[in-house]
């Protein structure tokens, strides 16, 4: 089996996504999803059998296997990917992909949307997913064109709302200026690149003070504000009320 063809007329219905771990007791799996899409994007070496065909596993490249199909996956050590188990409707868009691929310059986009994914919301991780299904899908031979820069910087923020982001840091891995960098946000999404960050922390932190069971402290680390005295502020200033009061209001009703 060398491609595959999905239906994309709808978003999938997301059934379960992480991140795997695997190789640590067993160098060898075999694994089978009766019901469910499987896509992954890996970050080691190895090998899976699909079919009668070995595929090389590499960091970078990204599987989608169909329901129903067994596949061994053969490791050298502990190995680590990003998964995602989805069903999958439509019959006006069907889409040839190939088993494996290379994602080429488009895997930080893909990672960063499949990273977005596990803390979004149902309808937001299933948009995630199936954005990066339609890279996949829309992917040519080797040398295709370089991913969108305001897709990669906007998936490199989803990644890394925890960690210090600054607007040169993410135009470098966008390939692109600061200032082109700043001009490409401003005519895509209105505003600069500074106000979308701080718009993403604002709307996680809200998803993660509504939705989870997580300590304030560990919702303000989560979306990169960890001084709790900024947070509060922020959260006042832009939600209109304080990080708990927020949550008591949302766990009252």
């Amino acid at each position: 089996m060398h491609e595959v063809v999905l239906p994309l007329s709808e978003p999938p219905v997301v059934a379960d996504i992480g991140v795997g771990v695997h190789g640590v007791t067993t160098l060898e799996d075999v694994f089978l999803l009766p019901d469910l899409w499987q896509l992954h994007l890996y970050g080691y070496e190895g090998a899976v059998e699909v079919g009668d065909v070995v595929h090389r596993i590499a960091p970078g490249r990204a599987s989608l296997i169909p329901p129903g199909t067994a596949v061994r996956y053969r490791y050298r050590g502990r190995s680590e990917h990003l998964y995602a188990h989805l069903r999958l409707d439509g019959t006006t868009q069907r889409r040839a992909a190939p088993v494996m691929q290379d994602a080429g310059p488009n895997r930080p986009m893909l990672a960063g949307l499949m990273r977005g994914a596990l803390v979004a919301a149902p309808a937001r991780a299933a948009a995630h997913l199936w954005t990066v299904l339609w890279q996949l899908t829309d992917a040519g031979p080797a040398g295709r064109e370089v991913a969108d820069p305001v897709a990669v910087a906007a998936a490199h923020i989803e990644a890394h709302l925890a960690t210090p982001l600054t607007v040169a840091a993410v135009a470098r891995v966008a390939g692109v200026s600061h200032n082109h960098l700043t001009r490409l946000f401003r005519a895509r999404t209105g505003s600069t690149v500074v106000a979308y960050i701080r718009r993403r922390r604002v709307e996680r932190a809200r998803h993660l003070l509504t939705a989870s069971t997580l300590s304030v402290t560990a919702v303000a680390a989560a979306v990169g504000i960890p001084d709790l005295q900024a947070f509060n502020k922020v959260c006042r200033r832009e939600l209109g009320e304080s990080p708990r009061a927020l949550r008591r209001s949302f766990t009252a009703r």
